[in-house]
């Protein structure tokens, strides 16, 4: 079930691997480096990842 509770942990997780992400690389470089080390440092602690998916908008 998810709770309130669960998605506040799970986005503090994810905004966690961001920033040790940017702490590593530093500023300056493309979104798109970025983005695949956010995957990667993902995938590794157990998420499963989908990137650039479409989102139908009507």
């Amino acid at each position: 079930m998810v709770t309130k509770r669960s998605i506040t942990h799970l986005s503090y997780e994810i905004i966690g691997f961001a920033i040790k992400v940017h702490k590593e690389l530093g500023p300056g470089l493309l979104e798109s480096v970025y983005e695949k080390c956010l995957k990667y440092e993902l995938e590794k602690n157990g998420f499963k990842v989908e990137q650039q998916v479409s989102v139908p908008i009507v």
